[in-house]
């Protein structure tokens, strides 16, 4: 007797699959892929500018090619080194000191039994995520220039002899900017470490004060290794972003005086292609910045896996 042979199914793939067992979500979904594709993906096709001579008015294909141009001068540029010491050095100060106070900050925070007096810290800590720039930078000027609150406070009580003239000195801005920016952004971090250090295991404490551990142990030994996980995610998503320093505060705060302090690659693109209408050349640089920072997340992300078995992908 023949045997009939019998076709092997073919195997779905994952994305398929996925459609077929949740399709009612996907359905859900359908409306926010929409808006995805149309302001997020679709506008990406600007992007052409940086390798075309863009004229307004005509379309980017009808302009003339340049391709790496606008790239290759900008590296050429004498001002390219002062905008990369620049970025690169607020951005260090953020991914050192900019991030490591939010974690010591919730590490404390989470030590605070008093259930009213966590909540005040924590509600005041999180408030000035809510400020915007604009505001942020009327308080600053209000507090730190020659005839503000510091100096006129700090020359009644003796302890200078004439006002400091913080905001037109370029060797205070940096310092300015990391404790402005730890300021706004403190209470926004510290949320997220807080959420991951109420997941730890709470067997691990129990074990920890039966073996003699005081509360400072407790904390080196069992809540900052519970969330490692979550340091080392942010710390890749930080080191993708090392090339954005700012850009709201120094538009605001930032003046002639110490614009070769604050002049970074996003006032450089702001000034270049909104301002003077130089389109193609400001896309080249943000693209350019863009692909740095993709770079490194990706390598950062492949480290990391290696290293500490953690990775975002």
């Amino acid at each position: 007797m023949a045997q009939i042979a019998v076709r092997p199914r073919r195997k779905r793939g994952p994305l398929i699959s996925s459609f077929i067992m949740h399709k009612e979500l996907w359905l859900l979904c359908i409306p926010i892929i929409a808006w995805a594709l149309i302001f997020c993906y679709y506008p990406m096709y600007g992007l052409l500018m940086a390798f075309f001579n863009y004229i307004p008015g005509k379309s980017i294909f009808a302009c003339q090619f340049v391709g790496l141009k606008y790239f290759t001068s900008f590296v050429g540029k004498p001002q390219f080194w002062v905008l990369m010491r620049n970025t690169l050095a607020m951005s260090a100060l953020s991914l050192t000191i900019g991030f490591v106070v939010p974690i010591v900050f919730s590490l404390m925070l989470s030590e605070i039994g008093a259930l009213r007096a966590k909540r005040f810290i924590q509600t005041v800590s999180y408030l000035p995520y809510f400020i915007s720039w604009v505001v942020a930078g009327s308080l600053i000027t209000l507090l730190l220039s020659s005839d503000g609150i510091l100096n006129s406070l700090m020359l009644r009580l003796g302890l200078i002899s004439k006002s400091i003239p913080y905001l037109t000195t370029g060797r205070y801005y940096w310092t300015i900017y990391t404790i402005a920016n730890i300021w706004k952004g403190l209470g926004w971090s510290a949320i997220i470490y807080l959420s991951a250090i109420a997941g730890a295991d709470e067997e691990l404490y129990q074990a920890g004060a039966i073996d003699g551990l005081g509360r400072m142990g407790m904390v080196i030994h069992i809540t900052i290794p519970s969330i490692m996980t979550t340091i080392i995610l942010l710390w890749i998503m930080g080191i993708g972003g090392i090339l954005n320093a700012g850009f709201d505060y120094h538009l605001i705060v930032g003046n002639g005086s110490t614009q070769a302090y604050w002049d970074v690659i996003d006032t450089y693109v702001y000034r270049n292609g909104i301002v003077q209408g130089f389109y193609s050349p400001a896309t080249a640089v943000g693209l350019m910045k863009s692909l740095i920072g993709l770079a490194l997340v990706v390598g950062s992300n492949v480290v990391s896996r290696k290293v500490f078995d953690v990775a975002l992908f």
